[in-house]
């Protein structure tokens, strides 16, 4: 056997002897799909959470933020975990962490031990996504691999579209604490099944042994990265609730993210095992990558919250209809997924990345035209749209990424990568957050001042909507009244339309940021050799 044969031929051992790496991407994609969804289902449970606990839903939203504040300090450490304990080992401990806390925080008696639990949660949620990444990459041969990330990218942006349908499906038919305690069944099986299955290639063991004595925990590094994206985390979650600066808390939080930030660069930088590689950011191919995927987490969080929003609160639509206008786009995306995996071998990744990108920025558009009159399908064609540019850069990213990586480094790549969907996402969040809340306000500004009783066209409306009432029975004095409500409808839901329109035109100009970057990435070797890292 020569060594390109032994080398293409060893990720196939991640698998097991014998076994058939699809079934490693079904187990592993079922376990990271769990911890995704839980990412989003919390948003749709406050309401249940506040009245169940008797607490207000300000201080339920803190279920939110101390879940991802402990995801994304795991991610800091998943890498050297991972390369200490094994991932099979590493990937268990977390999936069974995030097992067991789901149930307690379904059995959770209050507040307190709720957000304890979720604080587990979230620890263990956050090193299971990058090293399932890491474990498909082993278990596939190289020209394979884009299939098996495919199936990966269904879990990851799929499971935030699921979160929110099924967490309010399961709150208004049975319980919120169902929607923590599906994953114990759920979990137990995943586990029993990848400790059965998934096997340590030897050399990765090998390889694992000798390193044990060299790497040292990069303890300083990790406390300031994981206090800037701790800190990070709260100040975009929590920001417009509490009036951003306006807030002396929220000061407080920001001068603690800033001081970790500027001591984390030179510090992480001048490492030699750094907690996260910064200098992996900084190098053409994988900074562009990094980009990239801080704008689809923004595009695909915000879209994910913000679209059903807008068709509750102004189309009327309940939690279930929003929920269906959102699966077309669910089912386009699992099917364009294997699609796009078996093009990632034909096709260089900044291609379909551009193409992808500009698909999304389509999408965007489509929704600036948002008005009254929209139907159900409007909002479902436009979710498909977006639903075939998601793999298309989901995939594609992953493998440009990977493309020149030194040896030892995937694990690293892994890790920045999730954690920049997760940091996008809520950027993605408080960026469309604060944008419908100012736009809104100055559209209804300027819609008010139009609605004065000197100005022609108010008085017309004013006029027929009166004769309007009239007309369905109502006395002339109680039909004026009705008109004057009336018209404060329409400008309300006039300046949520308008504010809606605006927040889309940003997210369309930030998937279109991503076509030049795309179009930075050198190409890639169809079937290449991705380096691997244990």
């Amino acid at each position: 056997m020569n060594a390109r044969t032994s080398q293409t031929a060893a990720p196939g051992a991640a698998s097991g002897f014998g076994v058939n790496p699809w079934l490693i991407a079904v187990l592993v994609a079922v376990a990271s799909f769990m911890e995704t969804i839980d990412t989003t289902i919390a948003n749709v449970l406050l309401n249940y959470i506040a009245g169940g606990l008797g607490v207000s839903e300000d201080e339920a939203s803190w279920v939110v933020t101390t879940y991802l504040v402990a995801n994304a300090v795991s991610l800091t450490a998943s890498t050297f975990l991972t390369q200490r304990l094994g991932r099979k080992t590493f990937f268990l401990i977390c999936l069974g962490l995030f097992t067991v806390s789901s149930v307690l925080c379904a059995d959770a008696g209050s507040l307190d031990a709720l957000l304890l639990f979720r604080l587990l949660q979230g620890v263990g949620g956050g090193g299971m996504v990058p090293v399932a990444q890491s474990i498909l990459a082993d278990a596939f041969p190289p020209e394979k691999r884009g299939q098996g990330f495919a199936l990966f990218g269904v879990a990851v942006v799929v499971a935030p579209v699921v979160g929110p349908t099924l967490g309010g499906w399961l709150a208004d038919n049975f319980s919120w604490r169902w929607a923590f305690m599906i994953n114990g069944p759920v979990g137990l099986i995943t586990m029993v099944l990848i400790a059965l299955v998934l096997r340590e290639p030897e050399a990765a063991a090998v390889q694992r042994r000798l390193r044990r004595h060299e790497a040292r925990f990069d303890a300083i590094g990790f406390a300031l990265v994981a206090t800037f994206l701790g800190s990070l985390e709260i100040m975009l979650d929590r920001g417009l609730e509490d009036d951003w600066f306006g807030s002396t808390f929220m000061v407080e939080v920001a001068v603690v993210c800033v001081i970790a930030f500027v001591l984390m660069i030179p510090w992480e930088v001048s490492r030699r095992s750094p907690a996260i590689d910064l200098r992996m950011i900084a190098t053409r191919q994988f900074g562009a990558c990094f980009l990239v995927m801080l704008a689809i987490g923004a595009i695909l969080f915000a879209t994910t919250q913000f679209l059903p929003q807008l068709v509750q609160q102004d189309f009327g639509y309940t939690a279930t209809w929003a929920g269906l206008m959102l699966s077309p786009g669910g089912v386009v995306t699992m099917v364009t997924m294997f699609v796009v995996g078996r093009l990632t071998g034909a096709v260089q990744p900044k291609y379909l990345i551009a193409v992808g990108a500009v698909l999304i920025a389509l999408s965007m558009w489509d929704m600036t035209n948002v008005y009254g009159d929209l139907d159900f399908w409007f909002m479902a064609r436009s979710r498909m749209l977006l639903g075939v540019g998601l793999p298309l850069i989901f995939i594609p990213i992953i493998a440009a990424s990977y493309d020149g990586l030194p040896l030892g480094k995937t694990d690293q790549a892994s890790a920045i990568l999730n954690a920049a969907r997760n940091t996008g996402g809520s950027i993605g969040i408080s960026l469309v957050s604060n944008v419908l809340w100012d736009r809104q306000q100055f559209h209804q500004n300027m819609l008010v001042g139009q609605a004065v009783p000197s100005s022609v066209p108010y008085q017309d409306a004013v006029h027929q909507a009166t004769n309007y009432f009239v007309a369905q029975g109502s006395s002339l004095w109680a039909a004026k009244q009705q008109a004057a409500q009336w018209v404060g409808q329409q400008v309300a839901a006039q300046s949520s339309y308008l504010g809606y329109m605006d927040a889309f035109l940003v997210l369309m100009l930030i998937s279109l940021a991503a076509v030049p970057l795309a179009l930075t990435l050198r190409k890639v070797k169809p079937g290449g050799t991705t380096p691997m890292g244990h």
